[in-house]
């Protein structure tokens, strides 16, 4: 397998002069796209339509270009939320398997599923959790990677709006934005249960949100109006790669956590970093470093806003480049207060 990565940055969500420039120059074939990974510029709370406005033009433009079918085969995560300094931008991912030469080494290596679509009512509960456990099993099979091989297992997730709420009596909140938080813990507990760092014994019902001891090292999930299924990309390094680039991760311990990012690189192995992907939280006890923060008591401004700016401006600062995909909200992904950060590096030639 050879997977090679395309940042390109955008000056509106439906900005997609720098695709179009690398397609019609033949740098890049639109029928090897798996995954697109974007930061977009609205709040990232349940009415940011910036997602979907950028999956609906992107699908609109490959359509005509590689088919339908192809197209919804493409897994689409669009962030919401570029407080601060971080810029918006999309990172293409693409895949070869056939027609590859020269020796295979040590590199970056890439699997994908799409899960059937939820109820309400399963939204941020154990039947999420083991759909989402099954659908992760099958992107790291697609990869030819072993658990032990993943650096990052991202997912873009459903929620739950008003209209969709009425539809049953037994949705896990009443509140749009809380479902988010739910749907996302749901599906990092997912990936936990793939991965083998948590067992079915030791989660019930009423673990999802709730019992932050338990989590993932390396999911990193995104919750969205514009799906109602899980969109999972895996992302590893094997031994038979033909990619230029490798991939490490780290766990942030703290939104100021610089030294994770870091090790991150370090465990790269050097190169030229390509991206990074972050998660981003206001600690839940109101403290960091011993000192108390604010972010979780501003009725006005979204914690999940805040802590997307602090870690990334923490992130930039580190590589030096504010165009970085930091994901707000990271129940059970790392310990609280912290989340997982992976970098992509591409080694030199």
């Amino acid at each position: 397998m050879k997977v090679d990565i395309f940042k390109i940055s955008q000056d509106a969500p439906d900005d997609l002069s720098g695709l179009v420039q690398l397609i019609e120059s033949r740098a890049l074939h639109p029928k090897a796209i798996v995954a697109i990974m974007g930061k977009t510029e609205g709040n990232g709370c349940v009415n940011d339509f910036t997602r979907g406005f950028a999956v609906a033009t992107l699908k609109g433009y490959l359509q005509p270009l590689i088919g339908e079918a192809q197209t919804n085969q493409i897994v689409y995560v669009m962030s919401g939320g570029t407080e601060g300094v971080l810029s918006p931008h999309m990172t293409v991912f693409t895949r070869q398997t056939e027609g590859l030469t020269g020796p295979s080494h040590w590199g970056l290596a890439l699997g994908v599923h799409h899960t059937r679509d939820f109820k309400v009512n399963e939204i941020g509960t154990l039947a999420m959790v083991r759909t989402v456990a099954e659908g992760v099993k099958c992107a790291i099979a697609a990869a030819n990677l072993t658990p032990q091989e993943v650096h990052l297992v991202q997912i873009k997730c459903p929620l739950i709006t008003a209209a969709r709420k009425a539809q049953s009596d037994r949705a896990v909140s009443q509140d749009s934005y809380k479902s988010m938080a739910f749907s996302r813990g749901a599906s990092a507990l997912g990936v936990a249960l793939a991965l083998g760092e948590l067992s079915p014994e030791q989660l019930s019902e009423t673990d999802i949100c709730s019992s932050y001891e338990l989590y993932s090292q390396v999911a990193s999930t995104s919750a969205g109006v514009e799906l109602q299924n899980c969109e999972i990309l895996v992302l590893g390094n094997a031994a038979n790669s033909h990619s230029n680039y490798v991939m490490a991760h780290s766990v942030m311990a703290h939104a100021l956590d610089q030294a994770a990012v870091q090790r991150a690189i370090d465990q790269a192995g050097g190169g030229t970093v390509v991206n990074v992907f972050a998660k981003a939280e206001a600690s839940p006890t109101g403290e960091i470093l011993g000192h108390r923060h604010t972010m979780l008591d501003d009725s006005d401004v979204s914690h999940t806003r805040m802590a997307r700016a602090v870690v990334g401006a923490v992130v930039a600062a580190v590589v030096q480049d504010p165009m970085i995909y930091v994901s707000g909200g990271s129940e059970h992904q790392g310990p609280p207060g912290g989340g997982p950060v992976a970098i992509i590096t591409r080694r030199s030639r």
